[in-house]
């Protein structure tokens, strides 16, 4: 019994023995790995800047046409998608107000010629002459308003959009039509900060929509608005766009891209960047002497197949691994093939 137990604890020791050899010789496995790759030389070129970004069309007007006084609406003049030109009639309120004002600044105006003569010959004071016009003109005045709130007139061209009350209803403040103007078109957009000191008003842009695939859009810069949003460090910029044809319409989705003129960069193969798996840090490998080298990176403008990388480890004539990325590590050493 004894002789078997020292039998067995001498293979326990020796099957121990025989792990620690294993792993050491996995590890040295490991650190002697060669990897195959194929890799590309990186140069500086000249690109054309460019920036993209997606928003939804405005109409460059909008008016909601709400006037200034309540009570009976007497007629509406046009219906939802009806084109009116400025200065077609558009809604008519109750009268009576403005006929009532309409007949006193007429007796007044009759009044104030009487006492204008009466003046003249002295017989009537400056003091009553004083008082009557000011009156007068405050009649006037009233006038004006209430013909501007009783006889509502498109304020530019544009299509009705929306229509709120019919003929006969009380009035109660919500716009009776809305007015939108769709021949000149307005966008805003977010442009990133880093772009901040090269826009300027003035800049030609195009408009793409998946509606017109084969078609753009021409556009211009016409305000960079001056601060930068400190949560998206974005800044906005309002754009404007003709639309004499009438194809785009508000509320549609459009790309916009602003050519930012030429500059050097690099660019490298798109499918030789990495991504980190649950994250969206991008990565690519570098020959560091006959070593994988990993390199962060930052993705700049794409063109077709290939991307701008933007890191200081990407430079002018670094060698980037491009096929057998994906099983690379850190560290590990590679065999450039051709």
């Amino acid at each position: 019994m004894k002789k078997s137990f020292i039998l067995m604890l001498a293979a326990v020791a020796f099957a121990a023995c025989t792990g620690k050899d294993d792993t050491a010789n996995q590890k040295q496995e490991v650190e002697e790995r060669v990897e195959l790759v194929r890799t590309t030389v990186l140069h500086t070129r000249e690109i054309q800047r460019e920036i993209s970004v997606s928003t939804n069309l405005q109409g460059y007007l909008t008016q909601n046409v709400a006037p200034s006084l309540t009570g009976k609406i007497e007629h509406i003049y046009c219906e939802v998608g009806d084109r009116k030109q400025k200065g077609d009639m558009l809604v008519r309120m109750d009268q009576t107000q403005y006929k009532t004002t309409k007949l006193t600044l007429a007796n007044l105006t009759t009044e104030l010629y009487r006492v204008e003569q009466l003046l003249r010959s002295g017989s009537a004071t400056q003091q009553q002459y004083d008082q009557l016009k000011t009156q007068y003109e405050q009649t006037k005045e009233q006038l004006d308003f209430l013909e501007q709130n009783t006889y509502v007139k498109a304020p530019f061209a544009g299509v009705i959009s929306a229509k709120t009350y019919e003929d006969g209803e009380l009035y109660g403040g919500q716009p009776i039509v809305v007015l939108t103007q769709i021949d000149r078109l307005k966008a805003l957009v977010a442009i990133p900060e880093t772009y901040f000191p090269r826009l300027k008003a003035g800049m030609a842009l195009t408009l793409s929509s998946e509606i017109y695939p084969e078609e753009t859009f021409k556009a211009k810069v016409e305000v960079v608005y001056p601060t930068i949003d400190v949560s998206s460090h974005t800044f906005q910029v309002k754009i404007v766009i003709p639309n004499s044809n009438g194809k785009l319409r508000p509320g549609m989705y459009v790309t916009t891209t602003i050519g930012l003129g030429k500059e050097n960069a690099i660019v490298a193969p798109y499918q030789a960047v990495e991504k980190l798996v649950g994250a969206n840090d991008r990565y690519v490998f570098i020959n560091n002497g006959g070593y994988a080298q990993r390199v962060a990176v930052t993705l700049g403008q794409r063109f077709d197949q290939e991307i701008e990388l933007i890191a200081p480890e990407i430079q002018d004539g670094v060698e980037m691994i491009t096929t057998g990325q994906h099983k690379l590590v850190d560290g590990v050493k590679i065999d450039v093939v051709e």
